[in-house]
């Protein structure tokens, strides 16, 4: 979320409190105060929904590193080097046995990797006789299968994102809009009330609560900013 979506949402989260604090005051029972609960309530769930896309998105980039690490530092280097060896047994295998490079891109080691992988299914007696470990392949497949999952992953978290953030933008126009009518509202009812309001416009204020300058908490000499 950015910045300034996010000081809005902390801002109706605000005004929010507010209301409910002072609901005993009648303002709480209104269906306009009702709708502004009702979206910010649902700006919080896309909130969440946002974050979890990207914390899953980040989690899977890491643990798609750490196969992809091991796939190309262990499991294909040994089926390489096993291939290396078998070839002079079977000139026909030529190269297909070569470590897909470092630098490759995800899905162009993903194909290679299941090249490889394939190739020794079918040539897995040859292999083994070679040197092999007889659980490598069970173990590469396995690697291809977990790496393929992250890539699942990251897709469905980047979605989860995206489609949160679109509607959380939706969602706070709404709410802006809503709380001109829920202004009007408690300006109707605690109009009067010098204090109550003050509250209200530090609930409304989008940076955040303002201090005045001798409120508790702020050192001598320096202002809080409004």
């Amino acid at each position: 979320m950015n910045a300034v979506l996010r000081r809005r949402l902390e801002m109706a989260v605000r005004v929010r409190d507010f209301l409910r604090a002072h609901k005993t005051d009648g303002v709480g029972d209104g269906t306009a105060v009702a709708k502004f609960e009702e979206l910010v309530d649902r700006a919080e769930l896309l909130t969440a929904q946002q974050r979890a896309g990207a914390v899953a998105t980040k989690s899977a980039a890491m643990q798609r590193g750490e196969l992809r690490r091991a796939l190309q530092t262990k499991l294909l280097k040994y089926l390489a080097a096993v291939g290396a060896v078998a070839v002079k047994e079977n000139p026909e295998l030529g190269a297909q046995f070569l470590p897909p490079h470092p630098s490759t891109s995800t899905l162009s080691f993903l194909t290679a990797a299941r090249a490889m992988l394939e190739k020794a299914t079918a040539q897995k007696d040859l292999l083994v006789s070679q040197g092999m470990s007889e659980t490598l392949l069970d173990d590469l497949t396995a690697a291809i299968e977990e790496f393929e999952q992250t890539l699942e992953t990251s897709r469905t978290g980047r979605r989860d994102q995206v489609g949160a953030s679109a509607d959380l933008d939706a969602v706070i126009a709404d709410i802006t809009a809503q709380l001109r009518l829920v202004d009007g509202l408690v300006r109707y009812r605690f109009g009067d009330d010098a204090e109550l309001m003050g509250a209200w416009a530090s609930a409304r204020n989008v940076l955040g609560p303002f201090k005045r300058k001798n409120d508790p908490g702020v050192p001598p000499g320096q202002v809080a900013a409004a």
